[in-house]
């Protein structure tokens, strides 16, 4: 394909980096990619993929908008309240860019459903708010061999993740978190969180998968950055993979 008039303009401050370039850019127009949850993190990962001319997004989020949400999910307004997140996802994308289509999924993923709604898609962009679903995600990102990136937030604190675990020595999400869906956790609602964070932790999960569609810079997989709000600090671990894991090591 060749890069029309408008969009030579449109993405101008992409093409123009080295590392990016038309046919990164072409890439990006190319690309397809699914986001688990439309809230706090999906919200800025919705904006920017769109923003920076990703193909196709498949949104998938069973929730609705809530005058509580517009305090860190700025992807929606208070003319949104009541509706479905994926709708008003779609619509706000298609006021940004029209080279974007959106595909609305209304519906919960689960163990029964979740290949069927990843497979075929580039990236996976995991912000979802509750630790089964991440698993249920996770596990068949890895089955499908789709990179996963993972982002979540609490209170002051985010952390980013890219996974590839069928690779050799790269840890996959089990390898990361164990394999106990059912650990205590606290929602948002009941902990709180401070609203711009989730707009750092999202932009960046938007990053890494443009980074991965390009493939501009360091490979990230397999490091987990953790982001301190209160202490104004990032730290970058390691993640080893383990050769025991149920869902990538040796004995699988």
């Amino acid at each position: 394909m060749t890069l029309s008039d408008d969009q030579l303009d449109r993405y101008a401050r992409h093409i123009i980096l080295k590392e990016v370039g038309g046919a990164g850019q072409q890439a990006l127009l190319d690309a397809r990619v699914a986001v688990i949850g439309a809230g706090g993190i999906g919200s800025p990962v919705i904006q920017y993929l769109a923003a920076a001319g990703v193909g196709r997004l498949t949104v998938i989020d069973d929730d609705k908008v809530a005058l509580s949400n517009l305090q860190r999910q700025v992807l929606f307004t208070t003319a949104d309240v009541g509706a479905p997140k994926v709708d008003a996802a779609a619509a706000a994308v298609a006021r940004l860019n029209p080279d974007v289509m959106v595909m609305p999924v209304e519906s919960r993923i689960d163990a029964a459903n979740a290949e069927a709604m990843l497979v075929g898609h580039d990236v996976v962009v995991d912000g979802c708010d509750n630790f089964a679903t991440r698993l249920v995600v996770a596990d068949a990102a890895l089955a499908l061999h789709i990179p996963l990136v993972s982002a979540a937030v609490g209170q002051f604190e985010g952390q980013i993740a890219t996974f590839r675990g069928w690779e050799k020595d790269k840890p996959c999400y089990r390898c990361f978190v164990g394999h106990d869906p059912a650990r205590e956790e606290q929602s948002c609602a009941e902990q709180g969180v401070i609203g711009a964070l989730t707009g750092v932790i999202g932009t960046w999960a938007a990053l890494e998968a443009i980074r991965i569609i390009t493939g501009f810079g360091e490979d990230s997989a397999g490091r987990l950055a953790l982001f301190d709000a209160i202490g104004f600090r990032v730290r970058t671990l390691t993640l080893p993979a383990d050769p025991s894991c149920p869902a990538c090591g040796e004995g699988k």
